[in-house]
């Protein structure tokens, strides 16, 4: 049995490279080109792109994927769910999990990958019974990261459990390009004693490693991989798909796909690229390689993140500080991985550090996830370190949503008044003020044939 391939041209690898600006009419000439091709699966929703076809964009997500799924007929969609925080930066109610799920697969999702930055199991046990209940394939990803309290160990244990939660597959999330060859040929050959699942595996080439990690996996079984037609791939993106096609073909592991339709989608997506680059949304610095990532094992969208920090702050000179920094922080709160939203919160909390003292300041998040508000944290806090910042506060040891009130009949009612549909409803719930504006904007461009006839009739008296 060959590799199998999921495709990220359409959702990570323009989130990774382009600040997830791909629109939909960009995608749509391509789409008969990818069906063809004949991929496991298209990644192609979910991550950041629900809130940046609102925010940036102009779209509907749920239109977007009304129409993706038209236009791909014949493969498997997938998106990219953060359990308990949906797609939005928060915990949610059961309830808003749920319909959220429900929404996604009755508007054409049909694999789900769905993630934990914590890796707390609790946090994923909702979208993962919403994901069968509703007809879903239910793929669960472990956050990976490199600590004292990672170790293959650790993943295999997470692994089972999640497996006996009712996973389909495991996919192994390596944001950060953590995970180096030879490890991950490790870590595969225990997941597949360990586990009866499909093994899938993620990762970027931010460190110039992915390719021969995906290599090392295969050869250990790994049955899935991402990659990422080469106009969007390399770099801060996924290893390319013709390079890994090409290297197996002839092989025990060939994936089976025809490089030249391949080459079609990508000779297309090449002109998509292009466009992206004119519009000043793909910087040639993406295809970098940046072993910072190893050093400090922080991943390329935080980097930039905390210089732009340090620049308003105007101490970029403390740049090399606060990235020494980070792994003092992250020992202190327990070895979190570095992936939204811990990895914003360790590095604000860094710069703080390096700015206003150590621990002299913290931020309201650093304060939530010491208190246990995002999930349990996976190594033991530095106690001194959560007094200062919480004092004598409970640290909550129950899962965070069921603190948390249902808010479907809350939310259908708040936006009665201009929510059309169900899916209106859960776009303003995950982002109420980005979701009102979108929903103003289209509104104004769409007058409903009810309305013209009023205005005509009653209001000018025709």
């Amino acid at each position: 049995m060959g590799l199998k391939i999921t495709d990220t041209i359409l959702r990570d690898a323009h989130q990774s490279q382009a600040a997830t600006r791909m629109r939909i009419e960009d995608m749509l000439p391509g789409c008969p080109l990818l069906d063809d091709v004949g991929y496991w699966s298209l990644e192609c929703w979910g991550g950041a792109t629900f809130d940046a076809c609102m925010r940036f964009l102009d779209e509907d997500p749920w239109v977007r994927l009304r129409r993706l799924r038209e236009a791909l007929p014949n493969t498997k969609l997938q998106m990219l769910l953060r359990g308990q925080n949906v797609l939005g930066y928060r915990h949610y109610s059961d309830d808003v999990v749920e319909a959220f799920v429900k929404q996604a697969i009755h508007n054409g999702i049909d694999i789900i990958r769905i993630f934990d930055a914590l890796n707390d199991t609790r946090n994923l046990k909702t979208a993962i019974d919403a994901t069968k209940k509703y007809g879903g394939f239910c793929e669960i990803a472990l956050s990976y990261t490199v600590s004292p309290v990672h170790d293959e160990a650790y993943f295999v244990k997470v692994g089972q459990e999640l497996q006996t939660m009712g996973a389909d597959s495991l996919c192994i999330k390596d944001m950060a390009n953590l995970l180096l060859p030879y490890k991950a040929k490790s870590l595969v050959t225990e997941l597949k004693k360990h586990l009866d699942i499909p093994i899938h595996l993620h990762t970027h080439n931010t460190t110039g490693t992915g390719d021969m990690t995906y290599l090392m996996a295969a050869q250990a079984g790994v049955d899935i991989i991402d990659t990422a037609l080469s106009p969007l791939g390399n770099g801060t993106s996924q290893p390319t798909t013709e390079a890994i096609v090409a290297t197996l073909q002839g092989t025990p592991l060939d994936t089976g796909l025809d490089l030249e339709k391949i080459n079609k989608a990508a000779a297309y997506f090449r002109g998509v690229a292009d466009k992206l680059t004119r519009e000043g949304f793909l910087d040639p610095k993406v295809l970098q390689v940046d072993v910072k990532t190893l050093l400090y094992q922080v991943p390329g969208g935080m980097l930039s993140n905390l210089i732009n920090q340090l620049k308003q702050a105007k101490a970029l000179d403390k740049y090399y500080d606060v990235l020494n920094e980070i792994p003092i922080v992250r020992r202190d709160f327990g070895y979190p991985p570095l992936v939204t939203p811990t990895s914003q919160i360790i590095g604000t909390q860094a710069v703080m550090n390096v700015l206003a003292g150590r621990y002299k300041m913290f931020s309201n998040e650093s304060k939530d996830l010491l208190k246990g508000k995002y999930g349990r944290l996976p190594g033991e806090v530095n106690p001194d370190v959560r007094k200062m910042a919480i004092g004598d506060e409970p640290v909550m040891t129950c899962r965070p949503a069921d603190l948390l009130p249902p808010e479907m009949d809350r939310l259908r009612e708040e936006t009665k008044r201009f929510a059309k549909s169900e899916e209106d409803v859960l776009s303003y719930a995950l982002f109420p003020q980005v979701a009102t504006k979108f929903f103003k904007k289209r509104d104004a461009l769409y007058v409903p044939e009810e309305k013209v006839r009023k205005i005509f009739v009653q209001d000018l008296g025709f």
